[in-house]
């Protein structure tokens, strides 16, 4: 009796299913409330009576047809599966199973807040999401279904496009675990406002992040619990297929907070003929926000950028990579390409210090850059760093050959006043002395070694003056000489353009000893400018004196000795000769107190014993004893040499004289 009441309930159930179930959804919805309501009541009963009946169902049409038509011969069996009454089709286990997924899955894929903010909920729909992967994965082996293949389908469709905004929500705000969240759950406008501006791509100006002199540090973004669950989701993402949409909302995900600490660090977008078309303070005001920054982006946000990346992609390459590039590539070739753009900008001498430092900072970090950019994918921005710094590595060679062609063409105008140090020279030698400051940057850069930067510095041998670096300064030295030599010739007096080429020459001496450009020049470059400042020196002494000496003689006593009115005139012109010469040199200028000291001797040795010599002459004539007037006694004399070249020492062309570069004054 129990089998007879159990068989009537369920044929009971099987006539309401064949009434109201109209479609294979509403017929599993049927079947599925059923089950819930009575145990005797199971889907394996209910699936197999519905089997049953359209068997019977198939027979009885058959027999009834037969009965009906004549003797025949045999016909084929029917097509598979015949309809039942109801034209409800028999239903397989995979569609039981893509059908049970679909409620489950739309109930997730609808919420309307973040289903990471409850891990029963996410851990639910990571376990549906699996399920899926593996059903679609069956279904494409069977090859069979091609509609409940495509069911499939858009349905893991739906799946990860929520996926990937959870992704993105959990990698972009770790800590939101609301029920309202941006990225289409219902959050309201003005959250989305107080988004945007905690981006800092609002109207509010982005303050400034401070220096960073340790780059020994690791900038964790995301705590080791949000690592894991879009480590989980990316998984799912890539077993389905859908790797490259992962590594895309990654990047996309990241790359707000890349953008916004470039931001912080004073680095603003710049094209090539914007940084060519800026004036040199501000390009350097640039320039010095340039290097900080290039040094905290590739020495602690990129790198912390990889660890992240290799994190959220353990196990799942390439698309960890893929991410990686597309994350941080913006960002770096912005700063690559400003590096790129000065260099290629102006050549002009003042540069150099600061493109110096734009060097260093790139070649520096060369090496800390082979692990970060290891894969195929991210070489390139390997390839792009290593380029720059090449690049400004010729700007700097070219600023030295601008160096050398504008002393070259530097003009002879106007003589510099009482024949003191040029500023040509002033700042041609303080700007080489300062250069050897970055000694081994220079040597490396003019060695041409710049395939090996950044794996090995080149070794600089402190007694290697033919190094390229030494040549070429060593050249520019020459070119200098040759413009100061050229100078000279504007000066109408010989013994001025003398002084004015001791000046510069004891000056140049001076500020080789005085720094590495002495090792560079080495000994023998020292002999040869020393040698010349003493024959200078002679030059002068001849050219100024000649004349004074020459009347000082007296031929000696006896024979050929010159009559003691004789001794007079000459004692008359000596006179004349002393005033006229401290008349006019005591404005010229010596600046080198020895040099002025050595030259004050010279003269004095030259000049005081024939004085005094003529003087005793004259005394000791009877004739002259009596007339004798002796205006200048010898300590006189003496002392009217020492007033010599006390001229401004710090004389200075008039204004737009050497316009060439900018001034570079020291106190000698």
């Amino acid at each position: 009796m129990a089998e007879d009441g159990e068989e009537k309930l369920l044929a009971t159930v099987q006539h309401i299913v064949q009434t109201l179930g109209r479609t294979d959804t509403m017929t599993e919805d049927i079947l599925k409330v059923f089950s819930n309501y009575d145990g005797r009541l199971s889907l394996e009963k209910l699936y197999g009576t519905r089997a049953a009946a359209a068997a019977a169902a198939a027979a009885a049409v058959g027999g009834a047809t037969e009965r009906s038509m004549p003797a025949s011969p045999p016909m084929p069996p029917p097509p598979a599966a015949p309809s039942v009454a109801g034209g409800v089709p028999p239903v397989t286990s995979l569609e039981r199973t893509v059908r049970t997924l679909d409620r489950q899955i739309s109930q997730f894929v609808t919420m309307d807040r973040l289903i990471w903010a409850d891990s029963a909920d996410s851990d639910a729909f990571l376990e549906a999401v699996d399920d899926l992967i593996g059903t679609v994965q069956e279904l494409e082996a069977a090859g069979s279904n091609r509609g409940l293949l495509d069911r499939a389908d858009e349905l893991l469709s739906r799946c990860m496009a929520r996926l990937e905004d959870e992704f993105r929500v959990l990698i972009e705000r770790p800590d939101d675990v609301a029920p309202q969240v941006p990225g289409g759950f219902g959050s309201d406008e003005s959250e989305d406002e107080d988004y945007d501006a905690d981006d800092g791509y609002g109207d509010e100006p982005i303050p400034i992040a401070k220096p960073v002199s340790d780059f020994d540090v690791v900038i964790d973004a995301l705590p080791p619990g949000s690592v894991s669950d879009v480590h989980q989701i990316a998984r799912r993402m890539v077993d389905a297929g859908f790797g490259r949409e992962c590594a895309e909302a990654y990047a996309a995900a990241r790359r707000g907070f890349i953008d916004e600490s470039v931001a912080r660090l004073g680095i603003r977008s710049r094209t090539a003929d914007e940084v060519h078309s800026s004036p040199w303070e501000e390009l350097e005001f640039d320039i010095a926000r340039w290097i900080p920054a290039f040094k905290m982006v590739f020495r602690i946000l990129i790198p912390s950028e990889r660890r992240l990346c290799d994190r959220v992609f353990e196990g799942l390459a390439p698309y960890g990579d893929l991410a990686f590039v597309a994350a941080v590539r913006t960002q770096a070739l912005q700063l690559i390409s400003f590096g790129d753009a000065v260099a290629a900008a102006s050549r002009a001498p003042e540069r150099l210090f600061r493109v110096i430092d734009m060097y260093e900072a790139v070649r520096d970090l060369l090496p800390d850059l082979d692990p970060v950019f290891s894969d195929p994918y991210s070489a390139a921005l390997r390839a792009e760093v290593s380029a720059v710094c090449s690049t400004l590595g010729s700007s700097i060679k070219g600023i030295f050959m601008e160096l050398e062609n504008l002393i070259r063409r530097d003009p002879a105008r106007v003589a510099v006043p009482g024949g003191g140090i040029h500023p040509i020279t002033r700042y041609v030698m303080n700007y080489l002395r300062a250069a050897c400051g970055s000694r081994q940057t220079l040597e490396e850069v003019m060695e041409g070694d710049l395939g090996a930067v950044g794996a090995a510095a080149i070794a600089v041998d402190p007694d290697r003056p033919t190094s390229s670096l030494a040549v070429h300064i060593a050249w520019i030295m020459d070119v200098l000489h040759k413009n100061l030599e050229t100078k000279s010739k504007i000066y109408r007096d010989p013994p001025l353009a003398s002084i004015f080429l001791m000046n510069n020459g004891k000056y140049i001496i001076h500020k080789v000893n005085d720094s590495e450009l002495g090792i560079l020049l080495g000994d023998e470059w020292m002999k040869q400018i020393m040698s010349r400042v003493r024959r200078w020196n002679m030059e002068y002494q001849r050219g100024a004196w000649a004349k004074v000496l020459s009347v000082l003689q007296t031929g000696g006593p006896g024979i050929g000795s010159i009559s003691t009115k004789a001794m007079l005139q000459k004692m008359r012109m000596f006179d004349g000769y002393l005033e006229e010469i401290c008349s006019v040199q005591s404005d010229w200028v010596i600046a080198d107190e020895q040099l002025r000291a050595d030259v004050k001797a010279a003269i004095a040795d030259s000049v005081m014993p024939a004085y005094t010599g003529l003087i005793a002459r004259l005394k000791s004539s009877p004739e002259a004893a009596r007339d004798l007037f002796i205006k200048y006694t010898p300590e006189d004399v003496e002392a009217r040499i020492q007033h010599l070249f006390e001229g401004a020492s710090k004389s200075i062309l008039p204004a737009g004289d050497w316009v060439g570069f900018p001034l570079l004054y020291d106190l000698y």
